[in-house]
């Protein structure tokens, strides 16, 4: 079977429009650093701060704004904050802990949308179709390195015509690995 990327997602947040204003000011734009690869995603300059029970984490912010906000961290990272991220599909927050975040120009109290990302793989419907899947299937991924090599079970396939083949996995995954920045994957049965 044909193999794909697996990237490391680091810990990072995502935003509203209106989240934005109170945490950097009204009319603030956020600031484009890195195109990521999925198509019209970014890492953007600005930065913001967890603050939770037992710590503080400063986390990078992932644009475009969207229409709730989110946190996504490793489960390490949520034990140095002494928070619960539960293990969710993005964009599935009910239910979930929330989290005080710090910008420059003020704080927000998220009530929900702490999450440790499920592992996923995006992929178009002609991706789907050429790997045998669909969209909400659960696969498991063998990744490849030098030493570290593993098999990542319970891997949920998320297609959309806007996706861009790719796997994501979480920095905690992505150290049991020993996956530096990005990898090689295949579905394996």
């Amino acid at each position: 079977m044909e193999k794909f990327i697996v990237e490391v997602s680091a810990r990072h947040i995502h935003v509203t429009k209106e989240q934005l204003a109170i945490l950097y000011g009204e009319g603030h734009e956020l600031t484009p650093k890195k195109a990521l690869s999925q198509p019209g995603q970014f890492v953007c300059e600005e930065k913001l701060t967890l603050v939770g029970p037992r710590g503080e984490l400063k986390v990078s912010i992932l644009g475009p704004e969207r229409k709730e906000g989110q946190v996504e961290l490793s489960l390490t990272d949520a034990r140095t904050l002494g928070v619960e991220a539960i293990i969710r599909e993005s964009g599935f927050i009910e239910g979930t802990n929330g989290i005080k975040v710090v910008g420059p120009c003020g704080e927000v109290e998220l009530e929900k949308g702490v999450i440790a990302a499920k592992r996923h793989i995006h992929m178009t419907p002609a991706d789907a179709e050429k790997y045998g899947v669909e969209n909400g299937q659960i696969v498991n991924v063998k990744v490849e390195t030098e030493d570290r090599s593993l098999v990542f079970g319970d891997t949920v396939v998320r297609v959309r015509d806007d996706f861009a083949l790719a796997m994501h996995i979480d920095t905690d995954e992505g150290n049991a690995a020993g996956i530096k920045g990005s990898a090689m994957g295949e579905i394996v049965k």
